[in-house]
């Protein structure tokens, strides 16, 4: 089963905030591209893989606002395939509220954004929240939404900053999205020191070099059971991201590099998330999980040769 454990949707770029929607729209960001979240969109993209969590946002700090009513809509329209996950600022005032009413709304997980909502982790009110989580058996999800704005607080994103709140909290389950990147080490460190900390590939998986080492990082850290198949969408999609993974070896090819032995590969597109993160949900398998593995060794040759000559390109 493949479940990606991070995606968005938005019916207007205003809802991320007005300083991240005019990056967005501007030409200084075409690497950005045009992206579609509408929830077609998401159902279309989605549509090779099993199900996948779908997040709300909000963000006093950037005036943005993905409402989890959206999310919740959007769920409750194929609740087999969808799971949704509350967009929370603790440094609402109603912050508490916004959780009872996500509960309400039948939302199993909660995601935040130290640096995009500019709060220190271990901020008190921000304590309260990862307390109901564990009172409430609710997974959190740790964000660095892109594209990142002046007004981010960019040290407030530190994975690091984290460890005091998981000495607190050692039973929640905690994902870091995009592997803690830019710090990528500190996140696999705080993934091999605590049981329930985690990581999704989103974002790394787009850029092959840095997913490559990522990749040996975590394997020697020993936590490549504690990464989490996640697409970012609508920033990338599961099946470009499926291709990236099974062709990251393309840098070792007929050079002294070591390579990602593929069953760990395999392990992070078809792990049982859900599990892993304690949700109660039942999803209704596509049963595709074996797709790539079925394919002919020429396509696999194939994807490797593209893949290594886009690894040109990367940066």
């Amino acid at each position: 089963m493949i479940i990606d454990v991070n995606t968005r949707i938005w019916t207007n770029l205003d809802q991320l905030g007005s300083k991240t929607a005019e990056r967005l729209r501007s030409k200084k960001t075409e690497r950005w591209g045009q992206f579609d979240a509408s929830l077609p969109a998401h159902e279309k993209a989605m549509s090779s893989i099993d199900g996948a969590l779908v997040f709300g946002y909000r963000s006093e700090l950037q005036g943005a606002h993905i409402p989890n009513e959206l999310v919740a809509e959007f769920v409750g329209k194929n609740p087999r395939r969808r799971i949704g996950v509350a967009g929370i600022d603790p440094m609402s005032p109603d912050a508490m509220d916004q959780i009872d009413k996500a509960v309400g709304l039948g939302l199993l997980a909660l995601t935040i954004s130290p640096a995009c909502q500019g709060f220190h982790p271990s901020h008190s009110s921000a304590m309260r929240i990862y307390d109901r989580c564990v009172e409430l058996s609710m997974p959190l999800f740790v964000t660095m939404s892109s594209p990142l704005t002046p007004d981010s607080v960019l040290e407030f994103g530190r994975p690091l900053l984290w460890d005091e709140v998981i000495r607190s909290f050692p039973k929640l389950p905690i994902v870091f999205s995009e592997i803690g990147q830019p710090w990528i080490d500190e996140t696999l460190l705080l993934l091999s020191k605590h049981d329930h900390v985690y990581a999704d590939i989103s974002g790394v998986a787009s850029r092959p070099w840095q997913l490559y080492n990522a990749l040996l990082n975590a394997n020697s850290y020993h936590v490549m059971e504690k990464l989490l198949f996640g697409s970012g969408f609508p920033y990338d999609v599961p099946e470009k991201v499926i291709e990236l993974l099974y062709t990251v070896n393309a840098f070792s090819q007929g050079t002294q590099l070591p390579s990602i032995p593929r069953s760990q590969i395999r392990g992070i597109v078809e792990r049982d998330s859900l599990s892993c993160l304690g949700i109660d949900a039942e999803i209704t398998s596509l049963k595709q999980a074996d797709d790539m593995e079925r394919m002919l060794p020429t396509e696999i040759e194939y994807l490797a040769e593209r893949a290594s000559v886009n690894a040109g390109n990367v940066q």
